[in-house]
């Protein structure tokens, strides 16, 4: 099948104005899993306060604060019209719900404690829509097998500083990959956002999202 030009795309979506994406978080790892499928979306931080808000579990705990960063952008006046995604992810590890550690001596003994365990990561999703007023929400959960890293490497990733920037101290994209063994589950989840989670939200609201794709650039 010959490919569609830069050309024929735009006139196309001028067919029907492109609704507007925000992304309600600062994580980089997110904004950048979103430009990579061809979205452009404008970045909002919500700026709730995480530690006053817990659920029974960890996947509610991560719902709730999904749909807490969600509500909160959706509601400020200068996005109204646009689509606004909230997410945020805790690891589930042996029932504990495990966010970015306080500091280093909290990195170290985590890494410890989950060194070859496996845990599950969950992301929850929020995606409101501010011209109807609906909201739809749901959780996706990733099964990561921790390899054993000895405790100079550990003592060297704690070191970087990575490791309290991220939920469960560790990423798929970063320092700690060659401590990652294999995952069971969407690889994006652990990234921070399930691009097949949002779609199916989307469709729940009504929303094709290749509509929400930006024009390619002209080559």
């Amino acid at each position: 099948m010959r490919p569609v030009d830069a050309a024929v795309y735009a006139d196309r979506m001028t067919d029907q104005p492109r609704r507007r994406l925000v992304l309600a978080s600062k994580s980089p790892a997110r904004l950048g899993l979103l430009r990579q499928a061809g979205f452009d979306p404008e970045v909002a931080v919500s700026g709730v306060d995480e530690d006053a808000i817990t659920a029974p579990t960890p996947a509610e705990l991560a719902l709730a604060l999904a749909e807490a960063k969600a509500s909160v952008v959706a509601a400020r006046p200068e996005v109204q019209g646009a689509l606004v995604i909230g997410c945020d992810s805790v690891l589930d590890l042996d029932g504990k719900p495990l966010g970015k550690p306080a500091d280093a001596e909290e990195a170290t003994a985590r890494w410890k404690a989950m060194r070859g365990q496996a845990g599950t990561l969950q992301t929850g999703h929020c995606v409101w829509d501010t011209q109807s007023g609906r909201y739809v929400s749901g959780t996706a959960s990733t099964v990561v097998r921790f390899g054993e890293p000895t405790d100079e490497e550990i003592a060297a990733y704690v070191s970087s500083g990575e490791p309290l920037h991220v939920a469960g101290a560790f990423t798929l994209d970063g320092r700690s990959a060659p401590f990652i063994e294999g995952i069971d589950g969407d690889h994006g989840n652990v990234i921070g956002i399930s691009l097949p989670l949002v779609r199916r939200l989307l469709a729940e609201l009504g929303v094709n999202i290749t509509e929400l794709w930006a024009p390619p650039a002209e080559s």
